[in-house]
């Protein structure tokens, strides 16, 4: 265990070629991500704009449920950097997934009678959480050893098992619950395999590495890791994920099925253009948990992030008028629109990569921010939204503002933390 734990320390400190890290994460996350939005524009034809809506809200709260295992793996990745051991991580990893999955049993009833759907349908939804903290957590060793290949390859791997079953659930007629309930069991099989892999991984990764031109070493800590790392990062996922996807849910109180359907579609867009650059994050994150690097990788991230937006918002801006092609006319009235979900998701791109460096370098407490855009924009929603046109604009309104203050607060605590050399 000590070697093993030698190999992944020194791993995770040398500067890997960025280029190549990047083309292969990318490879990999989209090739989940488009077997995500496969399954919700099938899902959207096959359920209909009168079932859809459920589906997509059930959808929503999956990906809240997702919360702690994101958190989860930015917290593994983190001290997988500063040389914890395989074992005090894996620890870790299954006290998270126990405590989510008490969490969830809990949560079946409320999200069944908030969202008026049955409790069948919320379990299946809740029931995946605990296998995603253990996946996450498997993807947190790869991401923090820099071990960006096979990271890509299990990324890949939990899209496929994760959409595969449920798009056959929903073929043979099972609906929202028998889709999700699939979809869950396929992500068991992923953890495992996932944990197969970096099994893999360490058993061929070399004890021996340079840096700089020098033999690195680094001091192996095999202390346990407590949860409480892992909660104060769950507070900072959470306040990203519900303001993304808290119009998810407002839009089957304010709007009726078909238009709550038509919104849940052009959120697609949206999603695309959050999870587009997902790899650079991903990637540059053990930079940022890095002090000599930090700094550095901060601006690079919210600079390309930044960018990667502005051709999102294009593309969807010129891809319009496919979107009934592939969805039905029921969703024409909708394409116009596709932008402004895509510019939605481009901020919430370099609001996620914001908080992200406030995870790597313990500053937790800025996500009070994006809290308090929620608040916001839930309240203005309800008060105001009438229509697709109306709560997509709170929407992009209350997201431009909250990545605006959070993005100057970190890049101005970037550049006093900014030394010499850096």
């Amino acid at each position: 265990m000590g070697d093993e734990v030698r190999r992944w320390g020194v791993s995770s400190v040398r500067r890997p070629p960025v280029v190549a890290d990047l083309t292969w994460v990318t490879a990999g996350a989209m090739t989940a991500n488009v077997a995500g939005y496969l399954l919700q524009m099938l899902a959207g034809r096959w359920l209909g704009v009168a079932g859809f809506s459920e589906f997509a809200s059930l959808l929503a709260v999956q990906l809240l449920c997702a919360v702690p295992a994101l958190a989860m793996q930015n917290v593994v990745a983190r001290e997988v950097v500063r040389g914890a051991g395989l074992r005090a991580v894996r620890a870790m990893q299954w006290r998270c997934a126990a405590l989510v999955a008490a969490v969830a049993v809990v949560l079946i009833p409320v999200v069944a009678t908030v969202l008026h759907v049955g409790v069948p349908a919320a379990a299946a939804a809740l029931g995946a959480a605990p296998a995603l903290v253990i996946l996450s957590g498997e993807q947190g060793i790869l991401q923090g050893a820099n071990q960006f290949r096979a990271l890509a390859t299990v990324l890949a791997l939990a899209g496929t098992a994760r959409v595969a079953p449920a798009l056959i659930a929903l073929a043979l007629g099972g609906g929202s619950a028998g889709a999700l309930l699939a979809a869950a069991g396929g992500l068991v099989a992923a953890a495992f395999l996932a944990g197969r892999i970096v099994r893999s991984a360490t058993a061929s990764d070399s004890a021996d590495l340079l840096l700089d031109g020098r033999t690195a070493t680094v001091e192996t800590r095999e202390r346990a890791i407590g949860v409480l790392p892992v909660l104060r990062a769950v507070q900072v996922q959470a306040a990203l994920m519900a303001l993304s996807s808290a119009d998810l849910i407002v839009v089957r109180i304010v709007l009726d099925d078909a238009d709550a359907s038509r919104y849940s579609l052009g959120t697609i867009a949206t999603k695309i253009a959050f999870w587009l650059p997902q790899a650079v994050g991903v990637v540059l994150y053990p930079r940022m948990a890095q002090p000599t690097h930090s700094a550095r990788a901060i601006r690079d991230a919210l600079s390309v992030l930044s960018l990667i937006g502005v051709v999102a918002v294009v593309g969807a801006a010129l891809a319009a008028p496919l979107a009934p092609l592939f969805a039905g006319q029921d969703y024409a009235p909708i394409q116009g629109m596709l932008w402004i979900f895509a510019l939605h998701g481009a901020m919430l791109a370099v609001l996620q990569g914001a908080l992200l460096s406030a995870i790597a370098v313990e500053r937790t407490g800025l996500a009070m921010v994006t809290w308090v855009g929620l608040a916001v924009e839930v309240a203005l929603m309800l008060a105001f939204a009438d229509s697709i046109g109306s709560l997509i604009g709170i929407a992009v309104c209350v997201a431009a503002v909250t990545t605006t203050i959070v993005a100057l607060v970190v890049l101005r605590t970037a550049r006093n933390d900014d030394g010499p050399g850096r």
